[in-house]
């Protein structure tokens, strides 16, 4: 068995060139990437694809004549960005009507 100093050093070997090569493989693997009409493509509809799958998933059962406080605020969320073309701002304003809806109905509720 070997000696606590050798296994403390291989372990700690190993350790650093396992995170090293961990951490080099995505640039490693981007550079051939770059050239990509597929990733061009994807990065450019992407967003709204994921924004299209995050927003229909979770308002699948969501009521939104017996919701109030959802229908305004994704009216709102969708007013702000039609308005400014801003998705922080769509998504902070929309939040923060929503909540401030949510809670003036469930404190008066």
């Amino acid at each position: 068995m070997p000696d606590n100093a050798t296994y403390v050093a291989a372990a700690i070997g190993i350790s650093a060139a396992v995170t090293w090569a961990l951490r080099c493989l995505p640039f490693a693997a981007l550079a051939p990437l770059r050239a990509s009409d597929t990733l061009r493509y994807l990065s450019v509809h992407m967003p709204v694809g994921v924004m299209v799958i995050l927003t229909v998933y979770t308002l699948r059962d969501v009521s939104l004549t017996t919701a109030p406080p959802v229908a305004l605020a994704l009216a709102a969320t969708l007013g702000l960005h039609l308005w400014r073309r801003n998705a922080v701002l769509s998504v902070l304003g929309g939040t923060a009507i929503h909540v401030a809806l949510a809670s003036a109905v469930f404190s008066h509720g």
